[in-house]
Parts: C-alpha cells; structure tokens; sequence
C-alpha cells in the first residue's frame, strides 16, 4: 500500500481557509482625504493569473511610525468570530486574496519614511513565502539604485491616475514580461 501525501509533503493552497479576513485590503480609516489605492494582478510565468494567492503588506504610517494600531484581526466579543478593522485606527498591515482573475485591491495611506509598502507572497507551488517591494514612484532608495533599470521597473508601480497605483506580481519571466525582483532574508 502507497501512504498517502501529508500537508509537509503536498503544496498549498490552505492558506484561503483562514488567513483572509474581512477588509483585509481596506488598510486606510473609511473616508480618509488621503487614500491610495494600489491594485494589480500576481502573475504566473506564462502570464496567467494565480488565482488563489494571498499577499500580506505592511507599511509605516504617514508620519513614519511603524508601530500600527492593533485591529487588523478583531474578535467579536460575543461569538469570537473575525471582524476585521475598526475602519478608524490606520494598522499599518493588510492581507488580500486574488480574484478570479488573479487581481487584488488594497486601499492605503502613502507611507512615511520610507518610499515603498512591503510585500509578502504566497501562493500554489511556492514553498516559502516570496518577498519584495511596491514602490509609488521612482525613489532615491539603496535597492532601486543598485538595480538597473529593467530590473528595477518591476518594482515600481505604475501611476494610473491620481492615487491609483498599479502593481502586478510577476512569479517568473524575462524579456517584456520580466519577473518581480523577490529579496532574500538570511
């Protein structure tokens, strides 16, 4: 008899059961004047789209404080159940699953103090976690300079319009459609 695969052995997607949460994307206070929107598709290397990807992001606040509020995963008191923000307190932290269309939207405040929101991937066939940056313009930053300038493209969402930003998550490719530079952590 062949044993059957276990969760270690097998890869994802279990992430999709527990990980989102209710206004995950929804980083910015309701109404704030100064809300961006950063939306974008996480792309395959063929340039289909992953449908059951979940991207974290984390970012300081306007002033440059990273300390965040907490509130990102309320419990309701009562039935204990996720509830999400408190759509007042800025956390500083999302998490978002793509669409159908492997699309995702986060709506934000521009960071302090630094030019660039964090970026965590997971999603099928990736047994770890991938890492890079959303940059909302070019910036006068140690990464993007060391980087040339195709590179560095990948790294730099696209302004649509005022406060709406484009970013796509590319797992691999070269050429037109060159992969997301990922950074190492060790």
């Amino acid at each position: 008899m062949t044993p059957l695969p276990t969760p270690s052995q097998t890869i994802g997607p279990y992430f999709g059961y527990a990980l989102p949460h209710p206004g995950g994307g929804q980083i910015a206070p309701t109404g704030h004047p100064d809300t961006i929107t950063v939306r974008g598709r996480v792309l395959d290397g063929h340039g289909e789209p992953v449908d059951d990807a979940l991207l974290e992001f984390w970012q300081p606040a306007p002033d440059g404080s990273r300390a965040g509020a907490p509130g990102s995963l309320r419990r309701d008191p009562v039935g204990g159940a996720a509830i999400g923000r408190d759509g007042v307190a800025f956390t500083g932290f999302g998490r978002v699953a793509t669409g159908a269309d492997g699309s995702y939207v986060l709506r934000t405040l521009p960071p302090g103090g630094a030019p660039y929101l964090s970026v965590c991937v997971m999603a099928r066939g990736l047994l770890q976690h991938l890492f890079t940056r959303v940059y909302l313009g070019e910036a006068d930053d140690p990464l993007l300079s060391s980087l040339d300038a195709r590179r560095r493209a990948t790294l730099v969402a696209e302004r649509e319009r005022a406060g709406v930003h484009r970013f796509d998550v590319r797992l691999q490719g070269d050429g037109a459609h060159e992969e997301t530079v990922f950074l190492a952590f060790g």
